[in-house]
């Protein structure tokens, strides 16, 4: 997603003051010409807002939401329901929990806290989907989105979703806003305004049936993706094969 450029660089000069864009781009770690690519363009990534606003120590939520499409952005902030917080949690972590309580309950001890790995996990977009909304919450978010259900497929399987769709799945799940930019990358838990020890407390808060259940669902379908990628292979081969 992309915000007008005319808009950013009014933002910029609000922010940077007189610092050269050269100045700007060295401390965001962005390449000179390609924000100067943006600004002949007429639109300027949200990417490069983010990266302009973290050289600058300044909130990312706060900086997009000097622009128009982003104006509720702050105000539509919510803490992660514990769904969102253990979506956010790697396969790995989940299946190391599980192991930890097996073990800690045959010594008849506590289990030892986990240390999780860092968000967001492999198909952080996928399992954060299926923790706001059903299946048909997809079907609303490519029709309100007006994009088609395919496309939304193909970036949910490469993890990816793009600011604008985020921020819409939120808006029809009704959860926070900036939630779903975790989930892509786009911000980190701190950012969007996520508690310290939030996803370690939801895990530890998490019931074993409930977790062994959500594991369960997990790894049925890692295997559905694995699956896909075989069969995909097989058929490759045989094309290969049958050019001798």
């Amino acid at each position: 997603m992309t915000v007008p450029a005319r808009l950013f660089q009014q933002w910029l000069g609000a922010v940077a003051g007189s610092t050269s864009h050269a100045a700007v781009c060295r401390a965001a770690g962005i390449k000179r010409s390609t924000l100067a690519q943006q600004l002949v363009r007429g639109r300027v990534s949200t990417a490069t807002v983010a990266a302009i606003s973290r050289s600058l120590d300044l909130p990312v939520v706060s900086a997009l939401a000097a622009f128009p499409a982003f104006n509720d952005l702050s105000s539509g902030m919510k803490p992660p329901t514990s769904a969102e917080l253990l979506s956010q949690i790697s396969d790995t972590d989940l299946l190391q929990e599980i192991l930890n309580r097996n073990t800690a309950a045959a010594s008849l001890s506590s289990p030892s806290p986990l240390q999780l790995s860092p968000a967001p996990p492999s198909s952080s977009v996928r399992n954060w989907l299926d923790a706001i909304g059903r299946a048909e919450l997809r079907q609303r978010i490519a029709s309100e989105a007006g994009i088609a259900p395919q496309n939304l497929s193909a970036q949910i399987s490469a993890n990816r979703l793009t600011v604008q769709l985020a921020i819409a799945s939120a808006r029809i799940a009704g959860v926070g806003f900036t939630n779903g930019l975790v989930a892509t990358g786009f911000l980190t838990p701190a950012e969007a305004g996520w508690l310290p020890g939030s996803r370690e407390e939801a895990l530890r808060r998490t019931a074993n049936s409930a977790l062994l259940s959500l594991a369960s669902a997990r790894l049925e379908s890692l295997s559905r993706v694995l699956r896909r990628t075989e069969e995909d292979k097989a058929a490759v081969q045989i094309v290969w094969e049958n050019l001798g």
